[in-house]
């Protein structure tokens, strides 16, 4: 079977919007920016985090710097592979691996910024949401092993959605301050799980289904 990785299936809250905005952003790339160009502007934006983190120790308004950089990662990894498909000069698997690594690292350097910034009472909770988070990422890939179908959303919610909440995160954090964020954490940490758990059942299900099916061949 032909290698899909390219191909994203699963639709989100927002993605008919999404559609919309990579449309009309589409024709604005400049010619001498390729996909890879795009794809490892990541390395920046996961770069930028962790410090603006730091500075917000001093200063909340260094949040917005962040809010920025997840803005810019989104509008890039929007349009990566949008640009090598448009051009006819994309790299299937390479992008697939890089972009998806990158992802990850991406991820990891948002949460790094939270434990740069916030008290050490908690960086346990901030631990345990990135290994679900990352529980998600680890389950889109091994879905994808077994069907060759790349999902990236879940329950309607997909790598835009987790952007924005990490966006509205950091705008109660500048309103509020750490205090609200200590109670409303665990309840987040709560959904997250239910998700996961949700999500993986799903998954198991349709691949015992599949497993079935194939045993019951005559």
């Amino acid at each position: 079977m032909a290698f899909q990785g390219h191909l994203k299936y699963g639709t989100s809250l927002l993605h008919v919007g999404e559609e919309r905005l990579k449309q009309a952003l589409l024709p604005r790339v400049p010619l001498w920016i390729e996909t890879y160009h795009l794809t490892l502007t990541t390395v920046l934006w996961s770069a930028l985090i962790p410090l603006f983190c730091l500075f917000a120790r001093t200063s909340s308004q260094w949040l917005w710097a962040v809010n920025l950089c997840i803005i810019g990662q989104y509008i890039t990894d929007l349009l990566d592979g949008a640009v090598g498909r448009a051009r006819n000069t994309g790299l299937k698997k390479w992008g697939y691996y890089v972009d998806h690594f990158l992802d990850f690292i991406f991820l990891s350097a948002i949460f790094f910024g939270y434990a740069v910034l916030l008290p050490a009472s908690f960086h346990k909770m901030i631990l345990f949401t990135l290994v679900m988070f990352t529980g998600f990422m680890i389950h889109s890939f091994l879905e994808f092993a077994c069907t060759n179908r790349f999902a990236i959303s879940y329950l309607g919610v997909g790598p835009t959605e987790i952007r924005l909440l990490f966006i509205a995160v950091n705008v109660l954090l500048i309103i509020f301050g750490k205090t609200y964020l200590a109670a409303a954490l665990p309840y987040a940490v709560a959904a997250s799980l239910f998700g996961l758990f949700v999500t993986v059942y799903r998954t198991a299900r349709h691949l015992w289904q599949l497993d079935m099916m194939e045993k019951n061949k005559p």
